[in-house]
């Protein structure tokens, strides 16, 4: 069996102006035209998997609008440089219907197509699936036939479809940041962009995988430990009221006036204040808790253990430099949902809420953090009063945390 690389020099010495055109879904003429306005950069006479690539890239463009005169100021810039990269990371050609699929994987149709939205991936099963389209349901099909529910691989594949969406677009705006941008800047032909990015991303992605294998089973290990931990400490009746429930405490974090402070002081170094205050808790936390998300300067962070969540954000209070705007922070402990990684429903609203009514530098939490966290050593709480919160009916006791001394 050919090797990829074998496959693609093969692939690339059969290229003609026919396959290429067709490719692009434009005329052999149209391409004709391109190559003598200079829009094909490195076409030398024959047809290479990389001069097909910016065929694609400008069929792509003119279908966006871009005028010819556009599209060649950006070639000549080298800003079409990663262009050529989708052929090095393209699998193999849709050759599969969905019928097709679902039969050779034993997975229902109806089922695939769930499972492909689920990811993010929708659109593959309304065009023909490949090699690797074909292989992964089957290895979704083991998965189930092992015992996993139906519904919680729905929930994992959309987890792992936002978490590596995220991860792949970082990669490509860090290496456009760092490595494409600076080339440009060079004054690099568009042609010599392009091969040293090639040679970088050949160079990255073998090791792409063993690099998230390895996180990933760090991670694993680490929130095993913590499920075994949590059943110990959590009575079954408090945790399995209802199927997807949790029993956690949840903290909302966030900077006073970071509004104002990007008014004053402008994005960037509102959000260099953001970068730091978010460091400063994922470098801090517990080892029961994580960020769950971030949005601008808020953190959500979920734990196990009130008692250790409470005892955090009173020392973070104490920690911060002063120098930024003081983080506020409030805390509840309940009930939540969990569902696709994330975690929901009244009690999660409710500890955003308390956050929203603490002051600049203040650690505020409801009556069951008082109750689980009473008697934690250099922590000492006191009530506020029952307060009103936005959404909520039944007023909600609050008590500020703080230093025992302090």
């Amino acid at each position: 069996m050919a090797e990829p690389d074998d496959r693609r020099q093969n692939e690339a010495s059969e290229l003609t102006l026919a396959h290429v055109a067709a490719g692009a879904g434009v005329s052999p003429g149209t391409v004709r035209r391109w190559v003598a306005r200079g829009l094909v950069p490195g076409y030398d006479g024959r047809w290479t998997a990389s001069a097909a690539a910016y065929v694609r890239v400008v069929a792509r463009l003119r279908a966006r609008g871009h005028t010819l005169e556009e599209i060649k100021r950006a070639s000549d810039h080298g800003q079409l440089a990663s262009g050529p990269l989708e052929d090095l990371l393209r699998g193999s050609e849709g050759r599969y219907t969905l019928r097709e699929v679902s039969r050779a994987s034993g997975l229902e149709a109806a089922l695939i197509e769930r499972i492909l939205t689920s990811m993010g991936l929708g659109s593959l099963a309304e065009q023909p699936m490949s090699e690797e389209d074909l292989e992964m349901m089957r290895y979704v099909a083991a998965m189930l036939a092992a015992g996993l529910p139906s519904v919680a691989f729905l929930q994992l594949a959309r987890v792992y479809g936002q978490a590596l969406a995220q991860i792949a677009d970082a990669e490509v705006r860090l290496v456009h940041l760092y490595v494409h941008e600076p080339l440009m800047r060079e004054g690099m032909q568009s042609v010599e962009i392009a091969e040293e990015m090639e040679e970088l991303v050949r160079e990255l992605i073998p090791f792409v995988v063993p690099l998230m294998s390895y996180i990933h089973n760090r991670y694993l290990a680490h929130f095993v430990e913590q499920d075994v931990i949590g059943h110990m400490e959590t009575e079954l009746a408090e945790s399995a009221s209802e199927e997807g429930r949790l029993r956690v405490a949840i903290a909302f974090a966030d900077l006073a006036g970071y509004a104002r402070l990007t008014v004053e002081r402008g994005d960037e170094e509102a959000l260099e204040a953001a970068e730091r205050f978010i460091e400063a808790v994922e470098q801090t936390l517990p080892h029961d808790a994580r960020v769950i998300k971030t949005l601008g300067d808020e953190v959500m962070v979920v734990a196990s253990d009130p008692v250790a969540l409470t005892d955090w954000a009173v020392g973070l209070q104490a920690e911060i430099d002063r120098g930024q705007p003081p983080p506020r922070i409030g805390i509840h402990y309940g009930e939540a949902l969990y569902r696709d990684g994330d975690y929901y429903g009244r009690e999660v609203n409710q500890a955003a809420r308390v956050v929203a009514r603490a002051a600049g530098g203040e650690v505020l939490v409801t009556r069951p953090v008082v109750d689980m966290a009473a008697g934690v050593d250099g922590v000492t709480f006191e009530r506020i009063g029952e307060v009103a919160l936005k959404g909520f009916v039944e007023p909600t006791e609050l008590f500020t945390a703080s230093p025992r001394g302090g």
